[in-house]
């Protein structure tokens, strides 16, 4: 089944996202105004940087949309700076930005640029030995009852998933492994099925 899944395309590695989501043969939509959100039927929030892309998502009027396509029920996937947008809760802030994912989220718990690596992880439901890219990353403090954890690294929680929400910590979208986007396409397609 092809659906078509949206790249939020404020800021970040949009591009790479919609090459990983067209080489696993569906249809990608880089979502440049909040319309084009009703246009798609799951939505990747790309890694990047979190202050700049919430300013970007306020100045452009996102903010209602996005609520609004949370509510839906259509699944939404979070990577890096996504996952930081998407958790209800982030350590040393008063407010969350999107806030509809069940965790808490400790930004760049990984070092600066500089301190960027490649670690292989064995993710539940998905696959042994991916290749995840860590780029001043965010990992998961704590996660709600029915939040499962896919992935660790060093003790820390670097992917999960709450319900149609999934978020990780690193980015899949700059390997050739496209198990996570196939997985986050799976789910889309449940949604479809449940809801055609």
């Amino acid at each position: 089944m092809t659906v078509r899944v949206g790249v939020l395309g404020l800021q970040g590695a949009v591009r790479e996202h919609v090459q990983a989501i067209e080489a696993i043969g569906q249809t990608a939509v880089i979502i440049k105004e909040p319309e084009q959100l009703e246009l798609v039927d799951g939505l990747i929030i790309p890694g990047g940087e979190s202050t700049t892309m919430r300013k970007l998502i306020d100045e452009y009027g996102f903010m209602p949309a996005l609520q609004s396509f949370a509510e839906s029920k259509k699944p939404m996937f979070g990577t890096c700076a996504g996952l930081i947008l998407l958790a209800k809760s982030i350590e040393g802030y008063d407010q969350p930005h999107i806030g509809v994912m069940d965790a808490k989220v400790a930004r760049n718990s990984f070092g600066r640029q500089k301190d960027s690596f490649e670690v292989s992880l064995d993710l539940v439901d998905i696959g042994d030995d991916f290749p995840a890219v860590f780029i001043r990353a965010p990992h998961i403090l704590e996660v709600g009852p029915d939040v499962t954890v896919l992935a660790k690294h060093n003790g820390r929680i670097v992917a999960a998933r709450d319900g149609q929400y999934l978020g990780c910590s690193f980015h899949p979208e700059l390997t050739d492994d496209h198990r996570i986007t196939h997985y986050f396409v799976e789910m889309v397609q449940d949604y479809q099925k449940t809801n055609a």
